[in-house]
């Protein structure tokens, strides 16, 4: 049963629980009549109003009840269904409304009582209704106590929710401040170095043109490169300083750059082709940003750990994933012994967090390969780590 519908089958339970009791009694009383069965079913009825309208139950219900109470003198059974009511009325904050419910159906029972009463039922009626002013107080006392538990409850999810947003709140200043930290010190340590390198490489191209010499590649390749390490660092250092920035990366270091890496990597002296099959739709930032710098830090290796070698860069566009790999024909083979790098290590954290597969190991022909498979619809698809293939041989 749906927890919408819980509250009302409870109502009805005790509805047609305290009508079938007080029938049965008024069946059992000699003298009842149809405005007492009218009555009744009246005041049963009454209490699935409860819930919503306290006061017009509570006042129905005690009516009803009187009625009852005067024309068929039951008893105490008459009192059950103006407790109930009392309760509900204490409980939703209408006491004196309650106080004065219970007042006078227990004064307008007790005088029909002892107006039909001979000495003996007299004191009989007497002690029943201090038997019921003693349920009708212990209705409203229990009313009372369970509506400051409830308030108290409240409160305290309250302060709860406010302990978690306070938290929060404190986690995201604590995280801008760590940004802006980490934003100086790169500013600080990386941004002066780099500035003299692409000086230094300019001033020394400038010389050699002047001189009518050749410009040896590698130093073209140092200045572009030293150029584009400054303009991601700047675009790195604005994401670090904007606390609104998503959680991720630069902008501008997708697939449409996959030329000028190559280009660079050809200027520093590695042999580098690129296959590209498929057709190229849109991709999602995260992929088109994972995909560049896995083969940015692929041929990093080559370069670093693969001298001499080549390097073949496929590209392949699918309905569902994009299909990245590298393959060098280095000197690593099956038998090297791997330690697991800082570079591929980041690698396989990239690809884990889009939900995709990376494969990185020797080449049983020698060499190396990375292969990175990066799902297209990140709105299906749930991270989830795969340390398939994680040997290193001595790459970062």
């Amino acid at each position: 049963m749906s927890t919408r519908w819980r509250p009302l089958a409870a109502d009805v339970a005790v509805s047609v629980a305290l009508g079938v009791m007080l029938l049965v009694v008024a069946l059992s009383t000699p003298g009842t009549g149809v405005l007492e069965y009218v009555v009744v079913v009246a005041g049963s009825l009454s209490i699935l109003l409860l819930r919503r309208a306290p006061v017009v139950a509570l006042v129905i219900c005690t009516v009803c009840m009187l009625v009852f109470s005067v024309e068929a003198h039951p008893g105490p059974p008459a009192a059950f269904p103006v407790i109930l009511s009392v309760f509900a009325a204490v409980h939703a904050g209408h006491r004196l409304v309650a106080a004065g419910a219970g007042a006078v159906f227990l004064g307008g029972s007790l005088v029909a009582s002892l107006a039909t009463a001979t000495d003996q039922p007299a004191l009989s009626s007497l002690q029943n209704t201090s038997l019921l002013i003693g349920w009708f107080v212990a209705a409203g006392v229990a009313a009372t106590v369970s509506r400051h538990r409830q308030a108290y409850l409240h409160q305290v999810e309250e302060r709860a929710a406010e302990a978690e947003r306070t938290r929060e709140e404190v986690a995201l200043r604590r995280a801008g401040e760590e940004r802006l930290r980490i934003a100086r010190e790169l500013h600080d340590s990386l941004t002066h170095s780099i500035s003299i390198i692409k000086v230094q490489a300019g001033v020394a191209v400038h010389l050699a043109r002047k001189r009518g010499e050749e410009v040896p590649p590698a130093l073209l390749a140092i200045q572009e490169a030293s150029g584009d390490a400054m303009r991601e660092l700047r675009a790195t250092l604005e994401v670090l300083r904007d606390s609104d920035a998503d959680a991720g990366e630069a902008s501008g270091s997708g697939l449409d750059r996959l030329d000028d890496l190559l280009d660079r990597a050809r200027s520093a002296g590695l042999p580098a082709t690129v296959l590209i099959t498929g057709t190229r739709g849109s991709l999602p930032a995260e992929v088109d940003r994972a995909a560049y710098r896995i083969v940015q830090e692929a041929l990093t290796n080559v370069a670093r750990h693969a001298g001499g070698a080549s390097a073949a860069v496929r590209i392949d566009y699918g309905l569902d994933e994009l299909v990245v790999q590298i393959d060098d024909d280095g000197r690593a083979g099956a038998d090297t012994t791997h330690v697991p790098g800082v570079g591929l290590l980041g690698m396989r954290e990239r690809v884990a967090a889009l939900g995709g597969r990376l494969r990185a190991e020797a080449r049983p022909e020698g060499g190396f390969t990375v292969r990175a498979e990066l799902p297209v619809n990140l709105s299906t698809t749930h991270p989830t780590s795969v340390p398939v293939g994680l040997p290193s041989g001595g790459r970062s």
